[in-house]
This record gives C-alpha cells, structure tokens and sequence, in this order.
C-alpha cells in the first residue's frame, strides 16, 4: 500500500515511513518485501558475513548523506535549521495525507547530515560521501590500497617518461631547424666585431681599413646573398654620450654613397615620401546616425518587466535607471540586496530571456569597478557604426598605430593601440565580422601613416581577402598566398627582428622608439637624412591552414615574434576561424595577449580564445569581445563597418601616391625548395632507392629508417613530392610512391 500510495492508508503509511528515510520509502518498502518473502521461503534468516554488512553500511550512509545534500544544501548554507525545516515540510503533509513535499532522506539522513556538517562543513560532507563509497568499493572487490599505489606509481613514471622522450625529440626538432644560427656567428667574428665597436667609441675613423676589415669579415656572416651586412656595422656606430663629434651613418666625405648602400642594410622607409599625401575622408561613405528613439521606448518597458521578474523569484535586487543602450545591444544595471549571492541572478539567465522575448542574453558578475551585475538584452535593430565615423577619433591620435574598431556599449569610440598589444589574436565563425575588422585594421593604417613609419606583411592563404591590398607601398613583399612560403616569409621577419636588436645592443638602446629618437636628434644636429626604422605589422589572415600545412616552422616563428618583436617594433595580428587547441595553442595564447572573439558556436571555442566564455552568445555582424592587454574581462563592441568599395578607393589613391618598392631582403624565392636539379640533401637518394621497393611513405618512417630528425625528413618528403617521386599529402594518410 505504502509503495504505491493506494487510498487514505496507503498514503498514511507511506507518510510513516517518509518520516524516517524521506523519498527514499519506496526503496525501503522493496526491501522490506524482498526480505519478508526471504523468510517466508526460507524459513528463518541466515546469517549475511560481516564483509557485507560492513559494504551495505557503508552504502546506506553515503546514499543518505547523499540524497540529504541535494535537497537541503543551499538551506542548511544560508544558515537554516535543518530539523526545523523537515518537520515543516513533514506536518504540511501529514495533516493533507498527501505526498507533495521534498524531505530528502527523512530524518536519517538529516541526523548524519547535522553531524557531517558540524564537523566537516559543506566540502567535508562531499569527501565524506566520496570516502564512504571508495570504502564499500574497496571492500566489495577486495582491493588493497598498495595495489592502487602501485598502479598510480606505474602511471606516473610512464607519464614521466613520456614527457622525457618528447623533450629531447623538441630539443632535437630545435636543433634541426635552426644550424644556420649556431654557424653565424663564428668566435672570430664576435672578436672583430668587438674590436670595432670599441674602435668606434674612440670616435677614429678611417675609410680604407673599415672598408678592408668589413670586406675580410662580413662574407661569410651573412647567410643570404642579398643582404649587404658592411653597412650593418657602420649603422651601429653611434655612441650617445657625444654625437656630434662623428658620423654613425656614414664617413662625412662619402655622404652620398654611403648612404645609398644604407637603404639595403635593413628595412627602412625607402624612398623619399615627402609629397606622399594621406587618403582624405571623402573616399569613405558617410552614413547618417540610426535613429534608436523606438528603442528607448522598448528599453522603458524592459526594465519594468526586469523588476517583476525578480520579484516573482524572490530575488530581491533593483534594476537601475537609465541603462546603456548601444549600437547592439542593452546594457541594463541591477545591484543586488545585502545578502543576494551574484549567482542567484547568473542562474536566472534563461528565464530572463523569456520574460524579455529576447534571442539571447549575457550576464557580466560584476561588472568591472562598479557595485552592479550587468545584464546585455541585444536590441530590436542593430545600428551600424560606420568607419567614416569612427576613423575621425583614431585620426585625432598622435600614435600611428592607434586604430579603431568600433563602439562600445556607452557609445565611445574604441581604440587600440597596436603597439601596446602588442600582439592582437582575432577568431570567430564565418560570417562574423572577422575580415570586416582586419580591413578596418589595414584601412587604418594606409590613412594614418605614410610608407616610411609603417611597412605591412600580409600572408593570406585563402588567397581572396588580402589580394586587393597588392601594390600598395607600405607592403614589404608581394601577399604572401602559398602556406609554405608564409613560413618562409616569417622567418625572414624573425632575421629582422634579431638585426635590429643587434643595432640597438651596439647603441646601447632598448626599444625602437628610443633609436628613432637618437637618429632624429642626431639628423636634426648634422643636417643629414638619415632613415629611421619603420613598424612592421604582420597580418595572418587565417592561421588554422598555415598550421595544417608547416604547423612546426609557423609555430617557431611565432613564437619568437610574440615573445621578442615588441621592443623591435614588429607586431602580429592572428585572424582564424576554427579557434581549436590545436591551431591556437597554449604558447602562442601565453604570447599573444591581447584578444577579439567574435561570435562563435560554443562555449568551448569563447574559452579557447579569451579563457571564459561569453562569445557563443554574441549576435554576429560586427559583434565582438575585446580583451586588451592588462584587462581581466572582455569589453563588448559593435565593430565599424567598411565596404569592399571603400577599401578599393582608399588601396587606390595609396597606389597613386607613390609605387611599390618591395624590400629585396624579405623577398621569398619563385621556385619551391627543393625544385633544383641537384637534390640539397646528402640522403636524397639514399632514400630515393628504399622508396623504390614500398608502395607508400611517410615522414615518420624516414625518421626511423635513417635516424633523422623530423624537419630533416619532411624536407626530404618535400623534395621527393617536387620531383614526382611520391605523391601529395593526404592528411595522416602515408604518401604513395610514384617510382
């Protein structure tokens, strides 16, 4: 009758029961049947060995400590009495012979939950619940605890191991891709350039030995032929404490053509851009502000519906007056009573976006530096922020790298100083808004600064979103579109980064504001036009392909950007869709501080890009979260928009005021590596002939096979691919072989 709460006695005697074990009667009462119809059969109860009444012990606590926990933790947390309260509950029932109240595991489990919490508090009664289930395990299945050391111990020296075996394989990866840097510097070399860098302090100058004692050293330093290192050392001479008494650049009676052999010793401005005249803004749209009067009207009526809503929920907070109302979205403000957990409203979420029919909400507890928690209600109508209208604030900043990327929720302009990053990650589905920024990005920067202050790298290997930009002047190389050649073209960024820290270690600098400082004071001093070294901006349109393809070299190379470039005026900006572990990865996180999520499709991807989550619940078109460098939470804005037509106007008026020089020294070669008769490596065809007798090869196989490094087997499987010998990669697929 108890069990299945037939008529006035079954739901008496159920009530009877509930008393004890709580909602657990109906599980009291199986048991109860079970064992009468054991005796019944039997005819007596034999005896059960301790083993198992120990385990059934063991259980039985844990279930109803356990069940106990889930009904009245938030009760016996906010200081409620615990006996008090299930009385309560018990006599609303008992005098209604019903059975609609929640008593947990009755007045049992309510005894060991009073106990454990006395003793132990809230997080002690978890691991008592935990412990007391390990023991009825460990008893059941007869396991010792030296058997569960044991394992432990093989694991963790398995790991161990592991993680031994792939240190030493990156060591030797290391070593593999870079020997031309251990064979650069040669310790006679060091020597001599010691020697005159400390002749160039004693101000002495003598044109003829400089020229022979560049010309007996410098051929074999320099690894690429273009480059003409002997310039590199009459660049490093200054000294700061007396500049007037000599010529870093150049020797005062061969000014002109030294300085003509200066401009391809490192990127500089290149030619003279002093008719050069910035694109205006009449190339760019004006679009008129939105009118958003109805959607003050709507804000009005949102923030009544707010207040009833925490009413009917019993949470006592006021929602402020005059929320923020953005270009898409509402930021509405509610402090919360003495005493209300944040976490009440944070898991009100859902129900709010029902009371207010809206898409989709987010909650920002708190919000940073004020007594409030913000709740964003995106608007009936997205406003567009227009580019012309922004580009005005970033126009007004003396710092050329200043750039805007839309407004914010107050309605303030958004700028970022990309020097400051100084590095800057973008991720976001397709259809976001991604490329629009990046365009808003360069756009920016063509209108700010003249060929000479910025020079742009681009590598685009979609092949489509970047290729319009060909022919400006600001560009170092053509756009880089092949994933293979990008890498190639990071490292060449990487030799330039580790040039110019060595000019600043000979003039005892370290930034490139401060060189640029001392050349312009020293130009102002001596009359002469010395140039100063430009920002370079690297832009990756989309970083999960170069991964695909050299994940290695364009990690490398990355890497050692993000963690060195700041200081030597070079930055990145990162642009993917696919925001996975394994295209950005924890390094390159730890380097690149500065982040924007745009509108992603999982809370997984939001963490992945700025470690919390909050993107999965953007609108799209232009919506992003912006994490600056030193900030702990994400700010909200509305991204500028810029059409195709603009970006085509501004990228031809730059083409018109000055043509490409494209620097020779960062140029990559047209034929792929490897495409030359003779093969560059010594095992080519070693491994030619092994190949001749398998029917599919793969880099790993080669790593074994010959006892290789990994970079030297996949440039040896490039070679092979070049010349028809193996076919083309197919994913974790082994190659076929041709031959």
């Amino acid at each position: 009758l108890a069990i299945f709460k037939l008529g006035f006695l079954g739901r008496f005697f159920a009530n009877s029961i509930r008393f004890f074990v709580g909602d657990l009667f109906i599980y009291a009462g199986i048991v109860g049947i079970l064992a009468s119809i054991g005796v019944l059969f039997r005819g007596r109860i034999h005896s059960i060995p301790k083993k198992w009444i120990g385990v059934a012990t063991c259980l039985l606590i844990g279930i109803f400590l356990w069940v106990e926990v889930a009904v009245f933790s938030n009760h016996v947390q906010e200081g409620g009495q615990l006996f008090k309260e299930m009385m309560a509950r018990y006599a609303i029932d008992f005098k209604a012979n019903a059975i609609e109240q929640n008593l947990g595991s009755g007045m049992i489990g309510a005894l060991f939950y009073t106990i454990t919490y006395f003793l132990v508090s809230q997080w002690g009664t978890y691991l008592t619940i935990f412990v007391l289930f390990m023991i009825a395990i460990f008893v059941a299945f007869e396991i010792h605890l030296r058997d569960v050391f044991e394992v432990l111990r093989n694991w963790t020296a398995q790991v161990k191991h592991q993680l031994e075996e792939n240190k030493v394989e990156k060591a030797s990866q290391v070593r593999e891709t870079k020997p031309e840097v251990i064979e650069a510097k040669p310790k006679e070399v060091k020597e001599k350039k010691a020697s005159l860098i400390d002749k160039m302090k004693n101000f002495v100058f003598d044109e003829e030995e400089e020229e022979d004692e560049f010309e007996e050293i410098y051929p074999e330093v320099t690894p690429p032929p273009v480059t003409k290192p002997v310039v590199e050392e009459e660049f490093v001479q200054p000294k700061r404490e007396e500049p007037t008494s000599f010529n870093p650049f150049v020797e005062p009676t061969e000014v002109e053509e030294d300085t003509e052999d200066l401009e391809d010793f490192v990127i500089n401005g290149g030619t003279d851009d002093s008719d050069y005249q910035l694109p205006p803004l009449t190339l760019l749209n004006p679009i008129p502000p939105s009118d958003q009067s109805d959607e003050k009207m709507i804000v009005e009526k949102n923030l009544k519906i707010l207040e009833r809503t925490f009413e009917s929920f019993g949470v006592e907070a006021k929602v402020m007056p005059n929320p923020l109302v953005g270009p898409a979205v509402t930021k509405f403000e509610i402090k919360p009573a003495i005493g209300v957990k944040v976490s009440k409203i944070v898991n009100l979420s859902d129900d709010i976006a029902l009371a207010l029919a809206a898409k989709d909400i987010r909650i920002e507890a708190p919000i940073p530096g004020k007594p409030y928690v913000g709740i964003e209600v995106p608007n009936s109508k997205t406003s567009f922020v227009a580019f012309s209208d922004v580009i005005q604030a970033a126009l007004q900043s003396p710092k050329p790298l200043d750039v805007p990327l839309g407004r914010d929720i107050s309605g303030n302009v958004r700028l970022c100083d990309i020097s400051k990053m100084p590095h800057l990650l973008i991720a976001g589905s397709t259809g976001s808004g991604k490329s629009v920024c990046i365009n808003g990005i360069i756009t920016s920067i063509l209108m700010k600064t003249k060929p000479h202050e910025v020079k742009l790298m681009m590598i685009d290997p979609k092949m489509v979103e970047l290729n319009g930009y060909n022919g400006i002047p600001h560009l170092l190389t053509p756009v880089v579109t092949n994933p293979r050649k990008a890498a190639q073209a990071l490292k060449k960024v990487v030799t330039e980064m580790e040039k110019r820290y060595e000019m600043f270690a000979a003039m005892g600098m370290k930034n490139i504001d401060g060189y640029n400082a001392h050349v312009a004071s020293y130009n102002a001093e001596t009359g002469e036009d010395n140039p100063l070294l430009p920002y370079i901006v690297v832009i990756v349109d989309e970083l999960a392909d170069l991964m695909m393809v050299a994940s290695n070299e364009v990690e490398d190379a990355i890497i050692r950007l993000a963690q060195m470039a700041r200081a030597a005026g070079i930055h990145m900006i990162l642009a993917t869709q696919r925001p996975s572990v394994d295209v950005i990865t924890g390094i390159i996180k730890a380097n690149v501080p500065s982040r924007i999520a745009f509108a992603v499709s999982s809370g997984t991807d939001s963490r992945t890009i700025i470690d919390s989550s909050g993107a999965e619940k953007l609108l799209g078109r232009g919506d992003m979260l912006y994490i600056p460098m030193g900030e702990n939470k994400p700010i909200r804005v509305q991204g500028a928009y810029l059409t195709d037509e603009e970006v085509e106007r501004i990228v031809e008026f730059v083409k018109t005021q000055q043509e490409v020089e494209y620097d020779e020294t960062m140029m990559l070669p047209e034929t792929p590596e490897g495409s030359s008769d003779d093969p560059e490596d010594d095992l080519f065809y070693e491994v030619l002939e092994m190949i001749r007798e398998l029917e599919t090869i793969s880099t790993s196989y080669i790593q074994r096979r010959f006892k290789i490094g990994f970079n030297r087997a996949a440039r040896l499987i490039e070679e092979l691919e070049a010349r028809g010998y193996v076919g083309p990669s197919e994913g974790s697929k082994p190659r076929k072989v041709n031959v």
